[in-house]
């Protein structure tokens, strides 16, 4: 596993970490994922959820108070009650709360059965965790997933907020989005972001979490430093 920071440019700080899959050769998700057969996505699944708790529960500062983002396969959760024991087993052998884990999908994966994704979440948030939908915007993450259920955090894709400093189009949507949220009483991420005017900008429009390169680049089981941001020290 890799992580990648999470920023609150409200509070100034690390607001968590997300555990990204590697090759043991340093292979990107896609490559990794690619090679995951149908047959072996549930087991594929439980053993990154495993790994990402063992691994957070070493590097996570005990004194701060941090959220570990774990990508799961919403396909790949065939009862949601027996598909969590590895998960809340892992936690507990770790001394990791459940109320510091939270649940990203989809990646751009097609959820026809939207009942059985509402009961994966109403199971999740049962025992503490939050939940987010990941790549909004992008693929299968979009409005009409979003009008069945409502998570916790809503991730926007970096294809919409690329260049949003110069696109007004770009702006709009992201407008939108906030607003939307807001209403639903939604946290809002932005993701991918790769300059300091997409930061700036995205920041004046309400947004509060960031991730991206422009921030810190994952690093290899290990948690990378941010960069500094308006006065605030980079963090570890």
């Amino acid at each position: 596993m890799a992580f990648q920071p999470i920023y609150d440019a409200v509070a100034g700080r690390v607001w968590g970490y997300e555990a990204l899959v590697r090759g043991l050769a340093g292979e990107g998700a896609y490559s990794v994922l690619s090679r995951v057969s149908p047959e072996q996505k549930y087991r594929f699944d439980q053993d990154c959820r495993v790994k990402a708790i063992e691994l957070a529960s070493r590097l996570f500062p005990a004194d701060e108070p941090l959220m570990l983002s774990i990508n799961f396969m919403p396909n790949a959760v065939y009862e949601p009650a027996a598909c969590l024991r590895a998960t809340l087993s892992a936690a507990r052998r770790n001394n990791f709360p459940t109320s510091a884990i939270m649940f990203e999908f989809t990646e751009n994966e097609e959820v026809a059965d939207t009942a059985h994704l509402q009961n994966i979440i109403t199971e999740y948030r049962k025992h503490g965790f939050t939940t987010a939908i990941d790549d909004f915007g992008a693929g299968h993450a979009g409005l009409g997933l979003l009008v069945d259920f409502q998570p916790d955090l809503l991730k926007i894709d970096m294809k919409l907020l690329r260049d949003v400093d110069t696109s007004p189009a770009r702006q709009a949507v992201v407008d939108g989005i906030v607003a939307i949220a807001a209403k639903l009483d939604i946290t809002v991420l932005a993701e991918g972001i790769e300059t300091e005017a997409e930061y700036l900008m995205l920041k004046a429009a309400g947004i509060r979490l960031f991730q991206g390169y422009w921030f810190a680049k994952p690093a290899f089981e290990e948690l990378p430093a941010v960069r500094e941001l308006q006065g605030v020290p980079a963090v570890a």
